[in-house]
């Protein structure tokens, strides 16, 4: 069954232009001219992804993705802003709202079917250990289990907890204000503490530590 993406852009040209990139590739769109549309599209459509826009009048991008993690029925639905800007505080802000992904605008087509194809397998791969883990249930918003746990720095700890929600080095350092090499050479201490060698490894040993109750 073809994947359904929701775009929530309020330039009419750009949101056509989206959609038929993604319809050329064989996935369903629904589409939404503002952010307060875009909210109640979402929950009448439940989209497997969202592309949205930040500045759209009447409920921006960042009051969107607020509105629907707040619904448990999206806290695992890909989000990926779409904006103009490409100041990294905007980056930040928009992925401690709950944004997986960022695209500048205009988008490219390559980097848009990237992102989504990346965010939509994420998604079924954390779908698929859910399925298969009675139970599982990680909680994401406290890295103290994780300072306990490895022995970890509290820095070390809020880096470890983003990679193990699937973010890149690019996004976490994006997200902690911190450049990617530093982003880089704590995870790579997360590796050391935790004895394991691999991104993948560190990931699901801190998913296994967080669905602990």
């Amino acid at each position: 069954m073809a994947k359904k993406i929701l775009i929530i852009e309020d330039q009419a040209p750009m949101r056509r232009n989206v959609a038929l990139m993604l319809e050329m590739e064989g996935y369903k769109t629904c589409t939404a001219e503002n952010g307060r549309l875009g909210v109640e599209t979402a929950r009448k459509e439940r989209p497997d992804l969202i592309l949205c826009d930040v500045m759209m009048p009447e409920l921006d991008g960042y009051g969107v993705v607020q509105a629907l993690r707040e619904d448990d029925a999206f806290a695992n639905t890909p989000f990926i802003f779409l904006t103009a800007k490409s100041d990294r505080t905007d980056v930040r802000v928009g992925m401690n709202f709950g944004a997986d992904d960022y695209l500048t605008k205009p988008v490219v087509r390559d980097d848009l079917l990237s992102a989504v194809l990346t965010r939509l397998e994420r998604a079924q791969a954390l779908q698929q250990r859910i399925s298969d883990n009675a139970g599982f249930n990680p909680d994401f918003s406290n890295g103290e289990p994780l300072q306990r746990a490895f022995s970890l720095t509290a820095r070390e700890a809020e880096v470890l907890l983003w990679v193990a929600q699937g973010k890149s080095n690019s996004d976490v350092a994006a997200i902690l204000g911190m450049s990617e090499k530093t982003a880089k050479q704590h995870l790579g201490t997360c590796f050391q503490k935790m004895g394991v060698e691999s991104r993948n490894a560190a990931s699901m040993a801190a998913v296994e530590v967080l669905s602990a109750r």
